[in-house]
């Protein structure tokens, strides 16, 4: 997509502090980290939400979750971490480009955020 924030990201248009790429993935870290690990986690290929998967592309968040688990254990995140996806503006979504927080390094509460 043309104008999406995170598209540009992953062509290397915009800068970010990259962790993790394959073929499908791209990973970074959250500019406004809530824990002291926070990386996002976003497919190549451009869907708006999760309400854009289907069959045909549900690959992609499947390589979206082999890589989360790949890149929680180069973090170091062995008791745990948290993966949020937002959907939507009332979900809390700001990027319309799906994607994935991995949020760890810290006990987290039980709360959901």
């Amino acid at each position: 997509m043309e104008n999406c924030l995170f598209c540009k990201i992953i062509a290397g248009e915009i800068p970010s502090t990259k962790v993790y790429e394959d073929e499908y993935v791209f990973a970074f870290r959250d500019i406004n980290p809530q824990a002291p690990v926070h990386i996002l986690v976003v497919p190549k290929v451009h869907l708006d939400s999760a309400d854009q998967i289907t069959e045909e592309n549900a690959v992609h968040v499947a390589k979206c979750f082999e890589a989360i688990a790949r890149i929680a254990k180069a973090e170091g995140l062995t008791n745990g971490y948290r993966v949020i996806n937002n959907c939507g503006a009332d979900g809390g979504q700001t990027v319309m480009h799906l994607h994935f927080h991995i949020i760890g390094g810290v006990k987290l509460s039980e709360k959901i955020v």
